[in-house]
């Protein structure tokens, strides 16, 4: 997903290098309600878990392979806002230490990776929240479906911006065929490894998962009424 230099042309890279630097300055100041004493050492531990997991490729067929993006994962970790910085972060320093993802499409990769996949996968994981049974043993589950969700919608708002402003002579149909069926398969795997970290986590401290805290918050409360009764 990684988009290189010279992929979009310059006023479409110029727009999503506005729109990520817009996004990165309203997630300053909103993830302010989000860091505490445990999310805050969090938030850096999720940023180097994401590096570190986006260097390892896995393949998905045809000679393609894919890799982490950890917008989803971010978001139910240590919530949207501050996911958004997590990941933006990352995506700042493979660009400019590694050359992974060009410099002038850095706007353009944080849109993707950064805020797409965050909203996203927040919005997923919350929706499912809503509906599905109020049990931690979920949270897992919902954080893997929301993960799984958020790449390929990724894949179509880089294919949307492709319309816009590509340079490359790939037919829009073509290209869209390709991102969407590949980032499927890659998106199953996200929604792996997003579950299992997200499930190892709960299972030890689930007051370290900011997607499931409104779950603690009402097993306190049944626990008080509880004592109350009694």
């Amino acid at each position: 997903m990684h988009v290189p230099d010279g992929f979009l042309d310059a006023p479409t890279s110029a727009v999503t290098g506005v729109v990520a630097v817009a996004a990165v300055g309203v997630a300053l100041v909103k993830a302010r309600t989000e860091l505490d004493d445990k999310t805050a050492p969090m938030a850096g531990l999720v940023a180097a878990f994401i590096f570190a997991v986006q260097m390892l490729n896995f393949p998905v067929g045809a000679g393609t392979s894919g890799h982490l993006m950890g917008g989803a994962l971010a978001a139910v970790l240590v919530g949207p806002w501050t996911g958004i910085l997590c990941v933006s972060v990352v995506l700042l320093v493979q660009s400019l230490l590694f050359a992974d993802g060009g410099i002038t499409a850095l706007g353009t990769n944080i849109v993707l990776m950064a805020v797409s996949t965050v909203v996203v996968g927040w919005l997923v994981f919350r929706l499912l929240q809503v509906l599905l049974p109020k049990r931690m043993s979920l949270v897992p589950v919902e954080a893997g479906i929301a993960a799984f969700v958020s790449v390929p919608v990724a894949a179509l708002v880089f294919v949307l911006l492709y319309a816009v402003g590509g340079t490359a002579d790939i037919p829009l149909d073509t290209l869209m065929t390709a991102m969407f069926g590949v980032h499927t398969l890659i998106g199953i795997g996200e929604g792996v490894i997003t579950g299992l970290a997200v499930g190892a986590i709960v299972a030890v401290r689930p007051d370290l998962v900011r997607g499931a805290r409104p779950l603690l918050a009402r097993r306190e409360l049944v626990i008080k009424k509880a004592e109350v009764a009694a």
